[in-house]
Formats: C-alpha cells, sequence, structure tokens
C-alpha cells in the first residue's frame, strides 16, 4: 500500500479497512490483523496502527476484546453494503470539492461524471 503524504496515515489505514470490508475481505465481526502484523504487512510504525484502532474504536466501527484482539463491530453500518455507501459518499466529496475548488461548474461537473459512466 502506498501512503499520500498529505493525508495522515492512520486515517489511510482506517479506509484501508473499509475498502476491505466494502469488497468483502473483512466482515462484521471479523477480528483485524494484530497491531504487529498488521504493522510489518503496511510497514508502518505500530502506534500508528494503534491510532487507527482506536479511532475506529472512538467511532464505533471497533472494539477490542482483552486478550483476545480487536474486532468490526456487527452492525449493518458496518456491512459491505454500509462500507461501500460510507467510501462512496467520502470519494465523492472530495471529488467534488476538488473540481470546485479548480473552477469546475456543478453542471460541468456532472457532465463529465455522465460522460466517463458511458
Amino acid at each position: 500500500m502506498e501512503f499520500n503524504k498529505n493525508v495522515p496515515i492512520y486515517l489511510q489505514i482506517i479506509f484501508e479497512i473499509k475498502r476491505r470490508i466494502s469488497v468483502g475481505a473483512l466482515k462484521p465481526g471479523d477480528k483485524l490483523p494484530s497491531v504487529r502484523d498488521f504493522a510489518q504487512e503496511l510497514q508502518v510504525n505500530p502506534n500508528t496502527i494503534i491510532r487507527a484502532y482506536q479511532e475506529m474504536e472512538r467511532d464505533g466501527m471497533a472494539e477490542t476484546r482483552r486478550g483476545l484482539g480487536t474486532f468490526i463491530v456487527a452492525d449493518e453500518k458496518f456491512s459491505v453494503a454500509g462500507m461501500r455507501s460510507s467510501i462512496g459518499q467520502q470519494l465523492t466529496k472530495e471529488f467534488i470539492e476538488k473540481m470546485l475548488h479548480v473552477g469546475v461548474s456543478k453542471e460541468e461537473i456532472l457532465a463529465l461524471v455522465e460522460a466517463n459512466l458511458k
């Protein structure tokens, strides 16, 4: 995984976990990789993984069970459909903000999206 230097790594890790849920690689109730294993897989400091997991707990997405690890909460909003919707909203918002920032009108954005969906 390559990291964007403009976005905190722990947020990118959370996004990666959401992506894995959205494609069905992880499901509600599944155990997340151990801090050590995930840090090695992503080649990041274990403290970064801890921060991501803590943030996910604060958001209600994960829960840590003492001695067992961190698990994705078994909740409908963390299902494949829920994660796809969440990711879609986030990506759409970022796309629209960037397009508006460079002066593209709402109508032009719609036209570009429609043209690229064909």
